[in-house]
Formats: structure tokens, C-alpha cells, sequence
């Protein structure tokens, strides 16, 4: 218990110097949210890496656009989560290592955020679900040059 009011009082102390409000959280989530769409519509263009990913998954042009809405729905929806998180931890890191460049601190977080979760998941997953390894990097990849564009833009927003 006494951790647990040790994390809540500097939360506080956090929130409470409002270094990023939450309209500014919102508004770059929102706009970080689209960026990822945009990323991913790019990286998986089939002149760009979408006809590897498709010989590396297995899939064909005809098993993409199975279930394509419901897949661009729920990657709206998570991607918006991963602004709002990502937002909010590089506003906590930004604050507890004493202010500077909020771009900086937005990009260092991410880059951290991605190598310990996201590719860290991905390459643990894929190779118990035996895929390529190309594959992983594929993916990998993409993922991190999605969160670096977020945190870009979360890290300009004006406040």
C-alpha cells in the first residue's frame, strides 16, 4: 500500500502541472490515430511491402478484402488507445525526467514503448505461431515507424 500512494501522489504531482491537457492529449490522439492509417495504408501498398506481405502471410488479394471493414474498424478503435497511451506516457516521462524537448520525450517513449511491448509480443507470437521471419520483421517494422509518426505529431501539437 505504501508503493501504491507513493505512484497516486506523483501522478498527481503529474497531472497537476498540466504540462499536456487533455484537449491537447485528445486532439493529437486523434490526428495520430489517422496517421497510423495513413502509415499502414503506404507500408502495405503492394508496390511498397504489400505484395511481400502477402507471399510472407500466405494471403491473397482476395482473402484482404474478407472482413476488411471489420479489421479497419477495430484498427481505428486500437490505434486511437495506442495515441492515448502513448500521449499520456511520454507526458509522465517528459515530467519525471524534468521537462526539455517534449518531442524528444514523446519519440524516446515511443521507441522504448515499441521495443519492450510491441516487438517484443510480436516476435514472441510469431515464432510460437511459426511465421516467417521476414514476416515479423515486416510487421515489426511497420509498427515502429507507425508509433515514431504518432509520437512526431504528438510531440508538435500545439498546446
Amino acid at each position: 500500500t505504501g508503493m501504491m500512494w507513493m505512484l497516486w501522489a506523483r501522478a498527481a504531482w503529474i497531472s497537476s502541472k498540466q504540462s499536456l491537457s487533455v484537449k491537447r492529449a485528445s486532439d493529437s490522439s486523434t490526428t495520430s490515430t489517422l496517421s497510423s492509417m495513413v502509415v499502414g495504408s503506404i507500408w502495405y501498398a503492394e508496390k511498397v511491402f504489400g505484395a511481400r506481405w502477402m507471399k510472407l502471410s500466405g494471403m491473397t488479394r482476395e482473402d484482404t478484402q474478407t472482413g476488411f471493414v471489420k479489421a479497419l474498424v477495430i484498427t481505428l478503435i486500437v490505434s486511437f488507445i495506442t495515441a492515448l497511451v502513448l500521449a499520456g506516457t511520454a507526458t509522465i516521462v517528459h515530467d519525471y525526467y524534468g521537462g526539455g524537448s517534449f518531442l524528444l520525450s514523446a519519440v524516446i517513449t515511443a521507441i522504448v514503448l515499441w521495443a519492450g511491448f510491441t516487438a517484443a509480443r510480436f516476435i514472441t507470437h510469431d515464432l510460437f505461431d511459426r511465421r516467417p521471419a521476414g514476416l515479423t520483421v515486416l510487421n515489426v517494422a511497420h509498427e515502429l515507424v507507425t508509433l515514431v509518426v504518432m509520437a512526431l505529431i504528438i510531440g508538435v501539437w500545439p498546446a
